[in-house]
Parts: C-alpha cells; sequence; structure tokens
C-alpha cells in the first residue's frame, strides 16, 4: 500500500506512522460529522416526501398489473440492495478509511455501498406506484448522500495519495464496469458490522406496508387536486 508524503517530511518511518495515523483518525472523525448530517438529512426528506401521497395520482389504476409489477420491481430492488450492501461490507467493514479497498465490488466501481443505497430507494419510491416518484426519490438519496461520497474522497486521497488517485481515475464513481473486476483469496470480515449492515438494511423493508397503505388510500383521504404520475 502507498501512502501520501507531504512536502516537506522526511521519509522517517516513525514521523511517516504518525502522520499517517494523525490523517486517518482525522478523516474518520470528519466523516463522522458528515454521516450524521447525512442521517438528518433523510428523516428530513422523509417528513418532506409525504405530501406526495396528498398531491399526486399514479397514471395506472389500482389493481391493474402495471401498478403491481411496479410495486413488484421495486421489493425486489430493495431485497437485491439489502444483499448488496451485505455483500460489499465484507470486503471494507472495519477498513473503510485506514485500506485503499480495490477488491471484489470495489474493483468495479469505487462506492458500490451507496450504489447499493440508491437502489434501494428507487425500490422504496416504486411502492408508491408510480416510477416518476421512485426516480426522484433516488436521486434524492444521491443529492444527500454525495456531500458524503465526496467527503470519503477527499479523505481517502489525503490518506492514500497517488494510489487512491490512480485508482479514482481508473474506477468510475458509481457506474459499474465489470471488465475491471477482480477479487482477493480469503476475506476478514468482522461479523458486528457485518451484522448492523445488514440490519441497518431492513430500515427499507419496514416502511414498504405504509407506503403501499398511503398509495393505495390516497384517493379517499382527502379532496385535494391531485397530479398523475407515471
Amino acid at each position: 500500500m502507498r501512502y501520501f508524503l507531504p512536502v516537506g517530511i522526511e521519509k522517517s518511518p516513525g514521523i511517516f506512522e504518525k502522520r499517517t495515523v494523525s490523517y486517518i483518525h482525522e478523516t474518520q472523525h470528519n466523516l463522522a460529522r458528515v454521516q450524521s448530517r447525512r442521517k438528518i438529512a433523510i428523516w428530513l426528506f422523509g417528513i418532506c416526501f409525504m405530501p406526495a401521497f396528498f398531491f399526486t395520482n399514479p397514471h395506472f389504476e389500482a389493481g391493474s398489473w402495471q401498478r403491481q409489477w411496479i410495486e413488484d420491481i421495486g421489493a425486489v430492488l430493495i431485497f437485491a440492495a439489502i444483499l448488496g450492501r451485505a455483500w460489499c461490507i465484507m470486503y471494507i467493514g472495519g477498513r473503510k478509511t485506514s485500506t485503499l479497498v480495490t477488491a471484489g465490488p470495489y474493483s468495479a466501481m469505487r462506492n458500490p455501498l451507496y450504489f447499493f443505497s440508491f437502489v434501494a430507494a428507487a425500490g422504496l419510491g416504486a411502492q408508491t406506484d408510480s416510477v416518476m416518484l421512485a426516480l426522484f426519490v433516488a436521486l434524492a438519496a444521491y443529492m444527500i448522500f454525495l456531500p458524503v461520497v465526496l467527503r470519503e474522497g477527499a479523505g481517502l486521497s489525503r490518506v492514500h495519495g497517488p494510489g487512491y488517485d490512480a485508482y479514482r481515475h481508473s474506477v468510475s464513481r458509481f457506474f459499474p464496469r465489470p471488465a475491471l473486476w477482480r477479487d482477493v483469496v480469503a476475506l476478514a470480515v468482522d461479523p458486528g458490522i457485518w451484522r448492523r449492515t445488514v440490519l441497518d438494511g431492513i430500515i427499507f423493508v419496514l416502511p414498504i406496508p405504509l407506503v403501499r397503505v398511503l398509495a393505495r388510500g390516497q384517493t379517499t383521504l382527502l379532496d385535494l387536486p391531485r397530479v398523475t404520475l407515471y
């Protein structure tokens, strides 16, 4: 692994290791603050998104096969995202900042964990029976997570220097490139982190019944002007 050595610092092993550890701790602290803001933003978006049920109507009629397909495909996206996030955390769990992970899903794209979060958001949005709302929720998730992604990239560049910069220039942020795939022989998995990631994914599953009930009963809730969305 290659680390960035700031200009003016002699390549003394002691100084080099202390500076690297300091960068890692500082980066982890900054990212923890950004992640806290991100969680608040998600809750605020969820609250602000609720009026969409009162002012929009799905294009397809209730009980139609199109609405059923949209819901079912959304559910598949949610469960695929949960499995995808569990798969990714096996590679990066506990090593997000200290180690430059470039194998498995991280060899095909730089931020697969966030990619699967967008997939889950789209799946949850699809429970409204509207493709447009599903895309809107996925876009909103992208806008919420983007500051975190940019901060993480800056932190990794600071800690890992040229090694991360070369990785960044060869691997896309969110667009998977299977041709770049490479793997490792063995993985050291932290069971606690893996378990928490899977449990966190259940958050995407819990709102499904509520969203479906609101989507199906919205026409009887209030007599308000509505916009029809595909």
